[in-house]
């Protein structure tokens, strides 16, 4: 069961706050607390991003099983079974195409295949109103980023053993220096992963922030009841259609973005790049 851990002073501050906050447009990321389990200081609770990350990984599973078990065999694939498809072709592609070395990287298909699929079906979900977006917070990003990351640096010393760290040092540089210049180029290299979650994590945040206020001022223009104040509504209505739109382009972006980072970092650690 996926839950999250958080010290009752953390759930406090991210509690629901007072009736005159209500409007703000940072309430949609609201971490709520659903089933609430103490033991003495220690506080675990199942929360709403943990219920939407079980339906958005629930609803993955039925929707694949459901479509390769009533579409599969079939020399005519129906709509669903083409999307499938076209999901599989893509990832495969990706992974051939970003993973160098003809021999092994088809191994990392199925991490590479339920990243994207999870981070895609996660943010689309997001686009739900009244749900909640799962990927808007930056501790869950960046939990994804670094357990990846710490994958990835396992299969480099796997494949590579003590030479992976060879990256780390230019051709021709003084022994005297090795120690300060691998200490230098570690630095950036456990950056990576930090980019990875705070890139998806900020995009999705800005992205339903501007939508949430820029829905909250052409709805208060339509409540108005003056007739100049309906007619001038239509251009803030017309910007969130094309927010939304953007948005819902924004959410397939980074999902693609994500993976294919993901791809380039493994294809470093493989074969040394």
């Amino acid at each position: 069961m996926v839950t999250h851990f958080f010290s009752r002073s953390l759930f406090e501050k991210n509690a629901p706050q007072k009736a005159d906050e209500s409007g703000s447009p940072l309430d949609q990321f609201s971490i709520l607390p659903l089933i609430d389990i103490q033991i003495g200081k220690l506080y675990f609770s199942f929360t709403n991003p943990s219920l939407f990350m079980v339906l958005t990984l629930s609803f993955v599973l039925l929707f694949f099983s459901f479509v390769t078990k009533k579409g599969g065999g079939k020399s005519v694939p129906n709509a669903w079974q083409s999307l499938v498809e076209l999901l599989y072709s893509f990832v495969l592609n990706l992974v051939n195409e970003q993973i160098g070395g003809q021999s092994g990287k088809q191994q990392f298909f199925p991490c590479i295949s339920v990243t994207l699929t999870f981070l895609l079906f996660c943010n689309l979900q997001g686009m739900i109103p009244y749900s909640f977006t799962v990927t808007s917070h930056f501790l869950i990003t960046l939990g994804l980023s670094f357990s990846l990351f710490i994958g990835i640096t396992i299969v480099g010393f796997a494949r590579n053993g003590l030479h992976f760290l060879s990256f780390s040092l230019p051709a021709g540089v003084p022994l005297p220096l090795a120690p300060f210049l691998v200490l230098l180029e570690l630095i950036p290299y456990s950056f990576r992963a930090l980019s990875l979650g705070i890139r998806l994590f900020a995009n999705m945040m800005a992205g339903h922030s501007l939508v949430k206020i820029l829905s909250g001022f052409a709805w208060t223009m339509l409540c108005m009841g003056d007739p100049l104040y309906f007619i001038g509504d239509l251009g803030p209505l017309l910007i969130v259609l094309a927010l939304t739109g953007l948005e819902l382009g924004v959410a397939i972006l980074q999902a693609y973005v994500f993976t294919i980072l993901i791809c380039i970092y493994l294809n470093d650690a493989i074969n040394l790049h």
